[in-house]
């Protein structure tokens, strides 16, 4: 992996030679002590320190609503198929949102694959931006051990002060920084500076629910009746914001959309939620998961035990999103706490 530095002064000619290139995506101030991943023009745009996003990035590998096809019955009844694309440099990425778009790669790369998720994600360069410290209280990075970079990016920007260190993690990334003339290579002392930030990170980033995170799969398998489902269930308003703003959520309904004429139109996805009652609803009416308790409980299972099992990864990034947005208090780490309680894999 290459190294190499960019002086803060330069920050702003840096984003300058990224908008030339194209779209650039970036954390914006939106008031309030909210920020959303949008358009910028300049480097005083952006938003350097900010907790995350009210939507993440999936937004951009997974649009809310997505065409995949046009018909046009005047020519028979066959479907057109549709990949929409569109190319932007996406900056400022913290590391928990990385290990979300690469849970989303995961999926959509196993069979039967997403064509139009992997096209749409070569369109897009991923710049990361490390956390020196916690973004706030809802955070449980520690917990899921994603407060350090592990891949998914092309660039990883790291603050150190009076300069960046980007690190170089692919040829797309390469080739968005080869000879700009500004940057240099790093020396020994600038990673002497990141081994120090990241020694410094260890220390404070510490499990913010006192369980091991290995057992946690076997946790929630054996937690599947744990009285922990039944209180957060009768205060879930199954308004879904959970799976709306969480970075790995990526079920989704197909529709046809008919235009005016009723003879063309458009098959479209859009964002579903399994904490919608209608969700595991068959045609006879019937609810697999008709009680808000059995659909929490299905939420934390698809974070903490079933991908595990599928794909050996959690699907759970530490964000905090669900807990900040919940409008019944339902807490990610106070569940897990109970749970853990409930149990006998809380460590005391």
């Amino acid at each position: 992996m290459e190294y190499l530095v960019l002086p803060r002064s330069s920050f702003d000619l840096f984003v300058e030679s990224l908008v030339r290139r194209g779209k650039v995506v970036a954390p914006v101030a939106k008031g309030n002590g909210q920020f959303v991943f949008s358009e910028v023009q300049k480097g005083s745009d952006i938003a350097l320190r900010y907790i995350p996003t009210i939507l993440p990035p999936k937004k951009y590998f997974m649009p809310q609503y997505e065409t995949l096809a046009e018909y046009d019955t005047r020519r028979g009844q066959k479907l057109q198929p549709v990949v929409e694309v569109e190319s932007l440099i996406l900056f400022g990425v913290h590391t928990c949102d990385l290990a979300g778009i690469q849970c989303l790669d995961v999926v959509f790369s196993d069979r039967p694959k997403d064509l139009n998720y992997l096209v749409r994600r070569e369109y897009i360069t991923v710049i990361g931006l490390e956390c020196n410290d916690y973004c706030d209280t809802y955070a449980s990075c520690g917990l899921m051990g994603t407060f350090l970079p592990q891949g998914g990016y092309d660039l990883f920007f790291t603050d150190l002060g009076e300069y960046f260190l980007i690190q170089v993690g692919t040829q797309k990334g390469e080739d968005l920084v080869r000879d700009i003339p500004f940057l240099e290579r790093a020396q020994s002392q600038h990673l002497a500076e990141l081994e120090a930030l990241r020694a410094r990170k260890a220390q404070i980033f510490r499990p913010e629910v006192p369980v091991d995170r290995a057992f946690l799969p076997r946790m929630f398998r054996e937690g599947f009746e744990a009285g922990v489902w039944e209180e957060i269930g009768n205060r879930c308003l199954s308004c879904a914001n959970c799976t709306n703003v969480c970075p790995t959520c990526y079920c989704f309904d197909v529709r046809d959309v008919p235009d005016v004429n009723l003879m063309t139109g458009r098959r479209i996805r859009v964002w579903d939620s399994c904490q919608n009652e209608p969700f595991a609803k068959i045609a006879s009416g019937e609810s697999f998961r008709a009680e808000r308790s059995d659909r929490k409980r299905h939420r934390f299972n698809r974070k903490f035990s079933y991908p595990v099992k599928r794909y050996n990864r959690f699907f759970c990034t530490g964000c905090g999103r669900c807990s900040r947005v919940c409008m019944a208090k339902i807490d990610l780490k106070e569940t897990i706490a109970q749970l853990a309680r409930e149990t006998g894999y809380l460590k005391v």
